[in-house]
């Protein structure tokens, strides 16, 4: 959940460029919805872990010990860790700076990858054991991979991609 938050977070910062950078009528309906979507599932999952006594952030600790490894999602250049999808900072920089269609396809396939990064964490979650034993976690996280799934073929279609 933790992990979750901060990878919502970037989505929203993507979402947040795209009317300054874009005409796409299309891209900013879809923009909307993402950024209303990854905003109240952070509210959600803020909740969740309130409710349980966690810290709503990841701990510094629990990621100095990764970071000698070669994982994907790290910036081995900057030992930038990340969670599964998010774009890098280099990804980040060349997304704030284009405009028009440029940053339509930037945004259109970092977000694709964004949205894939989610579909692992998920997966990760319920692949660990006693994870299905919450109910409301089990609807949620169903809803975010269901969610991600539609909102990836719409992003493919948009790209012109199968």
């Amino acid at each position: 959940m933790q992990g979750m938050i901060m990878h919502h977070a970037q989505a929203v910062e993507m979402t947040a460029l795209i009317n300054a950078r874009s005409e796409n009528k299309d891209l900013r309906l879809l923009g909307a919805r993402i950024s209303h979507s990854q905003a109240e599932e952070i509210k959600f999952m803020q909740h969740w872990l309130q409710a349980r006594g966690q810290p709503t952030s990841l701990p510094m600790s629990s990621m100095s010990g990764m970071s000698g490894m070669d994982m994907p999602g790290m910036d081995m250049s900057k030992h930038e860790m990340l969670m599964p999808g998010m774009l890098t900072a280099k990804q980040m920089e060349a997304l704030r700076t284009a405009k028009g269609k440029e940053f339509d396809r930037l945004f259109l396939e970092g977000m694709i990858q964004h949205h894939g990064g989610a579909l692992t964490m998920v997966k990760d979650l319920f692949d660990t054991a006693g994870a299905g034993q919450d109910a409301v976690l089990f609807d949620f996280a169903t809803d975010i991979d269901s969610g991600q799934r539609a909102e990836i073929r719409i992003m493919q279609g948009m790209l012109g991609q199968p």
